[in-house]
């Protein structure tokens, strides 16, 4: 008889494997993720003043690993 799970730690604990749902309930604290430098509210009044302001937000996804880099 065997068992097979989604989720799992390996033998070692230095990786865990989440298959199924990884729920996080609201009172839960996550550590160890990026953290991002505030992103101000833009108060842009040209589209051009927009457009820096939200590259500005992308840059920082970018940068802390949320979003993966553009190609070069």
């Amino acid at each position: 008889m065997s068992y097979n799970t989604k989720n799992y730690t390996e033998q070692g604990g230095e990786k865990t494997v989440i298959g199924g749902v990884l729920e996080i309930k609201e009172e839960a604290t996550v550590i160890g993720l990026p953290v991002l430098d505030n992103q101000p509210e833009s108060t842009a009044e040209t589209v051009e003043a927009l457009v820096t302001d939200f590259n500005a937000l992308l840059t920082k996804l970018k940068f802390t690993g949320y979003m993966t880099a553009d190609e070069e």
